[in-house]
Parts: C-alpha cells; sequence; structure tokens
C-alpha cells in the first residue's frame, strides 16, 4: 500500500540563493505520527509550510493517496486533509487551543464562530 502523503526530491531555493530543502524524501503512512528534527536551519519548517501550502517548491513532488497534487494554500490543503499546528510563536496567545487549530475556516452560526463545533472539530482531530 502507498504512502498516504509523499514528498519526493523536494528542493526549495529561495529568491537570494539560500537553499532550504535540497532533494528532501518524506512520507507518512496512515495512521503514523512523525517528529521533524534538526538544528536550526536545516530546513524543518520549510518542509511543512511547502506541505501546507504556504511556501511552493522549487523542484519536486507531493504524492496525496499515490496521486500527484499541487497544493497552492492553505485553504486547498486543509481540503485534501492537510492541516498545520505552527510553532508557539504563530499561534494567537489569547485563544483557546480549538481557537487557534480552526482558525482561518472557523465555524460558523449565522455571522458569529460557532465555539462550540470548534471544540468538536479539535476533539475529533
Amino acid at each position: 500500500m502507498p504512502p498516504l502523503v509523499e514528498l519526493k526530491d523536494i528542493i526549495k531555493v529561495y529568491p537570494n540563493g539560500v537553499v532550504a530543502n535540497k532533494h528532501v524524501n518524506f512520507s507518512v503512512e496512515k495512521g503514523e505520527i512523525h517528529a521533524l528534527v534538526g538544528e536550526n536551519g536545516a530546513g524543518k519548517s520549510t518542509l511543512m509550510k511547502i506541505l501546507y501550502g504556504l511556501e511552493q517548491p522549487t523542484a519536486g513532488k507531493i504524492l496525496l493517496n499515490n496521486a500527484p497534487v499541487n497544493i497552492h494554500n492553505p485553504h486547498h490543503a486543509i481540503d485534501l486533509g492537510i492541516g498545520m499546528v505552527h510553532q508557539n510563536f504563530m499561534l494567537v496567545p489569547s485563544f483557546t487551543i480549538a481557537q487557534n487549530i480552526v482558525l482561518g475556516r472557523e465555524p460558523r452560526r449565522g455571522q458569529f464562530i460557532n465555539f462550540e463545533e470548534s471544540i468538536r472539530i479539535t476533539e475529533q482531530l
């Protein structure tokens, strides 16, 4: 069975010439949990930003259920079932965990945010 998510030969070179990812391969099987570890500047966050659509790779491909995908932005990633919890400095300190998780895709009840549904979504995740 192919991996649920697979990043193949990912390269990210910024316009200033900085190479953040150089031929990175990463895969996740259904039900697996991974931790990316490494020193500052190793490219961990860049790789996850590529998977979440915040950055675009210079080269390489992303496969979801063995099918190639181009993840254009975080909304597209979420639609594909890919989420990202950012490092602490990216969280809103006054928000609850549930509010931070649904940030940008808040469930609504009329024109108001549905906090109970936010909690339900977070518990389901």
